[in-house]
């Protein structure tokens, strides 16, 4: 699965915070934070965590993209 976290870096900056203010808030690691900037996979809790601070719903922050076929 592939994900991405581009909603999320446009509603940061349509909030004027940075990525630490979204750490402090939300009180996330900084593992959770580095995998967040690398679209990896993060768990449920991260993305609760963050959509409570943001008070916004996981469609905000998120999208999954479509697996590729390879032939």
């Amino acid at each position: 699965m592939t994900v991405t976290y581009k909603k999320l870096w446009h509603l940061l900056l349509d909030k004027n915070m940075k990525k630490k203010d979204l750490q402090v808030a939300a009180k996330l690691t900084s593992y959770a934070m580095n995998k967040l900037s690398r679209n990896d996979a993060v768990t449920t809790d991260v993305l609760a965590k963050i959509c409570r601070s943001l008070e916004c719903t996981v469609d905000d922050i998120m999208e999954v993209l479509p697996e590729t076929e390879t032939k």
